[in-house]
């Protein structure tokens, strides 16, 4: 089951976060190549890191083809789509469906890619509680965070509805339950920690502290 369960979040986080790629790109005026690569970097760029961060080497993303595949695909129907619709809808609810659709896939991928990077963490030979949630939080925030960078976008972890911190709830979940529940029902928790924390994040406007930038000025 536990296996079963890590094909699943897989397959979620790389369709939902090829998705948020290909917006991101196609918002920011890339071309059909550069919004695939884009798709493919936001699918891929989590785990990566998480590989290199404990020596499986060479990452997933050059084991497994089916990533690329997956991802590129999910970027052409993407694609496809938005300049379908772009013709028939008026440029501001289509502004509204792009924050919608990109605020879902964002989640999915991040709650997906969480649980994910933390079992990985939880089936190293040794481990601790601060890897397996470092590994979880990585894995899940790590494409996002790479595909705002090479959009030239400030980035969403740093800004908006309490991204990273979703991820380490989440990944601390999957650290911590496996104890009295079992890692199906831990990993569960951890996914749905996750969406819990940034769909009421979205909901009421939780944000970190931050220093505005009129008031320093004055």
């Amino acid at each position: 089951m536990t296996s079963a369960f890590l094909s699943a979040m897989d397959l979620i986080g790389i369709i939902a976060f090829a998705v948020s790629g290909a917006l991101v790109a196609i918002d920011r005026g890339l071309d059909l190549f550069g919004i695939m690569m884009l798709a493919l970097t936001t699918a891929s760029g989590g785990g990566f890191i998480r590989d290199l961060t404990i020596g499986h080497t060479p990452p997933a993303l050059f084991r497994n083809p089916a990533y690329v595949v997956l991802s590129f695909a999910t970027a052409a129907v993407v694609f496809a789509i938005v300049r379908h619709v772009h013709f028939r809808r008026p440029h501001k609810k289509l502004k509204e469906l792009y924050e919608q659709v990109l605020f879902i896939t964002d989640t999915l991928g991040l709650a997906a890619f969480t649980v994910d990077g933390a079992v990985a963490g939880l089936n190293l030979p040794h481990t601790s509680a601060f890897l397996i949630i470092f590994l979880g939080a990585v894995t899940g925030v790590g494409g996002g965070l790479l595909r705002d960078l090479f959009a030239m976008k400030k980035p969403y972890i740093f800004v908006r509805h309490i991204y990273a911190l979703a991820a380490v709830a989440g990944a601390a979940a999957v650290a911590f339950l496996p104890r009295f529940t079992g890692e199906n029902p831990a990993m569960a928790a951890g996914f749905a920690a996750v969406i819990l924390i940034r769909f009421l994040a979205a909901h009421f406007h939780w944000n970190l502290p931050r220093i505005q930038q009129d008031r320093a000025r004055s």
